[in-house]
């Protein structure tokens, strides 16, 4: 639940933006599922302020998908502020800092989780942006991680400083800059991080099942948490949380026909948005989600991956779900007419 007149969470579900990802045609699909909040696919602020169309179109929001978050990186005090205005005459529902991103050629420069290496300056870059985006009314939160290695993880500190400058959230991903995407996270930094300020704290990293969600609420004081890579082309992985939460059981079972029906129907927005040819192939990423979990799907899989035509993917889908649902009932066939062994 989120409640953004107070900004409060209490087992929040939330979408992570997530760079080539989270474009509107995928938050859309993901609110339909149950994400209580979506966010954009992080944008430069260098890019925004300098006129990029790209940067400009990754933050348009819809009314579909709100309550919705756009997401700006940077190390540029100047540009962080003049992307702030920018953004904020979208009205987003909040505008998140990203000083979480790991990857070398963005932290390296100061900007993602580069920023954690120097909590002074971060503090102050975060309290401008606070301040511009609080000339048009929007709150402001930070996605960031525990420390930028083993030997400096200043989350705490962090989160004290982003408090006081008025960040109403922060998102805690649970692993460092040098991990990555590797190695566990360790939720354990979240009640630490609780214990020291009063603002929601959600919790990020390791969620790839309901099972991990309702484990990651029953042993942390996690306000909410966000969904990354668990989320790709698994849609549905909101609606199986609030199913285990609500009922302690996920009632959610979908067919194989049914995840291909939801996986075109993201494809056809997709393309709508990025056009067919380059729409078909930069949804190959999606594959392995949508696919998971059934029967001989790896050469499907690679099959897909030639595609460039919708006609083509739709096809190739549904040949592949009718000749499955005709083999499960050739072997349910198979089952009842077997003789009784004496």
């Amino acid at each position: 639940m989120i409640d953004l007149k107070t900004f409060r969470f209490h087992k929040a579900l939330l979408l992570a933006p997530m760079e080539d990802v989270t474009d509107i045609s995928y938050r859309l699909i993901c609110k339909e599922m149950g994400a209580e909040m979506v966010y954009t696919e992080f944008v430069n602020s260098d890019g925004l302020v300098r006129g990029s169309k790209r940067g400009m179109s990754k933050i348009l929001l819809s009314d579909e998908e709100r309550p919705a978050g756009i997401q700006l990186y940077g190390n540029n005090h100047e540009s962080m502020l003049a992307s702030t205005d920018i953004a904020c005459q979208l009205k987003p529902d909040v505008l998140d800092v990203n000083a979480g991103c790991w990857v070398k050629k963005v932290s390296t420069r100061g900007a993602g989780a580069g920023l954690l290496k120097d909590p002074c300056f971060m503090q102050k870059m975060v309290a401008g942006v606070v301040r511009q985006a609080a000339q048009h009314k929007v709150p402001v939160s930070v996605k960031t991680r525990i420390g930028w290695d083993a030997d400096f993880m200043p989350i705490v500190e962090v989160a004290q400083r982003l408090e006081s400058v008025g960040v109403k959230a922060i998102t805690v991903h649970c692993r460092t800059r040098a991990q990555g995407h590797s190695g566990e996270p360790d939720w354990t930094w979240i009640e630490k991080v609780k214990r020291a300020v009063s603002i929601p704290i959600i919790l990020n990293g390791g969620i790839l099942s309901a099972h991990d969600a309702l484990r990651a609420f029953d042993t942390t004081p996690a306000d909410g948490i966000m969904i990354a890579r668990g989320a790709i082309g698994r849609p549905w992985i909101f609606r199986e949380i609030t199913e285990l939460l609500n009922f302690g059981s996920i009632r959610i079972k979908l067919t194989f026909e049914k995840q291909v029906a939801i996986a075109l129907r993201h494809l056809q927005a997709h393309i709508a948005l990025k056009g067919e040819n380059f729409g078909v192939r930069s949804f190959r990423k999606y594959y392995s989600g949508y696919l998971k979990g059934f029967p001989n799907v790896a050469k499907l899989r690679l099959s897909l991956m030639s595609l460039s035509k919708y006609h083509e993917v739709e096809s190739m889908l549904e040949n592949f779900a009718s000749q499955l649902q005709q083999d499960v009932t050739a072997s349910l066939q198979d089952t009842q007419a077997a003789p009784l062994a004496l």
